[in-house]
């Protein structure tokens, strides 16, 4: 479809009618306002784009485009698609993108430890201990992203009881951040094509996450850019609090701190 009238064919725009149907709210992706309806069916199919009654703008023009183009504008940290996906879509994925992140750190963490370890004890032990290794680094890597996400969700909960504001969406911004975190997939191909910048790259894939959970609370609290600087800086001060509790216990940890320092690839 083109433009603000079109037509999808067959079976795509029967799926399409029953969405609009859903008595659930969506967002204008350009002013954040609660609309009805993303579009209107009429007749055999003919399908036309909703128009914000705040803005005056395509409600969500994203509907209508190739999920590549909607990726790369993900990529880009567009505050419009990420309202497209959180508030727009139905999209269930959190858990297992939640998981999958996890073991791609936990693999990263303990890749590391055994590329520092040199171990001269037979096999069968060594294979048993690698195992235990990677079991470790894996709750590991949970405790420090539990205690990130609690530090941000601490920070936005004590500012709603000094400014006395509505509740936050916590179930929405858990959603969000799982989503948004969708950048530490990228830790395997930087492992598995190691070169003279995989530090560098292990970094900027850090940046980047960072950036993404950024957009992810601004968009859906729908709050201005240093709260969500602030609540993002909180998670970071909970969960190097958490690492360096771990070095205390003279734990192993390959944390985020750890990971992302100078060493020999």
């Amino acid at each position: 479809m083109v433009g603000q009238a079109g037509r999808w064919p067959g079976k795509g725009a029967e799926e399409m009618a029953e969405a609009v149907s859903s008595p659930a709210l969506y967002r204008c992706i350009e002013c954040n306002q609660e609309a009805s309806e993303l579009y209107r069916d009429y007749n055999h199919g003919v399908l036309k784009l909703t128009v914000c009654k705040s803005c005056q703008k395509l409600v969500d023009k994203y509907i209508e485009y190739d999920p590549v183009i909607i990726l790369i504008n993900a990529i880009l940290c567009k505050a419009q698609v990420y309202r497209h996906i959180l508030f727009n879509t139905k999209i269930n994925i959190h858990g297992k993108l939640c998981m999958f992140c996890l073991l791609c750190e936990a693999y990263l963490r303990w890749w590391q430890l055994q590329d520092s370890n040199q171990n001269t004890a037979p096999d069968d032990l060594i294979r048993y201990a690698k195992e235990w290794d990677f079991y470790r680094m894996f709750a590991i890597a949970s405790l420090e992203q539990s205690a990130f996400f609690i530090g941000i969700f601490t920070f936005l909960w004590v500012k709603r009881l000094m400014t006395a504001k509505t509740k936050p969406k916590f179930i929405l911004l858990l959603k969000a951040l799982l989503l948004s975190s969708y950048g530490k997939l990228l830790l395997i191909p930087a492992v598995i094509w190691e070169h003279d910048y995989t530090p560098l790259c292990l970094r900027l894939i850090k940046v980047f996450v960072l950036t993404s959970n950024f957009q992810a609370i601004r968009v859906t609290l729908n709050i201005n850019r240093i709260l969500s600087l602030l609540a993002i800086l909180s998670g970071l001060v909970l969960e190097s609090s958490t690492v360096y509790f771990f070095q205390k216990m003279e734990w192993d940890v390959g944390s985020d701190c750890a990971f992302y320092r100078d060493q020999d690839f």
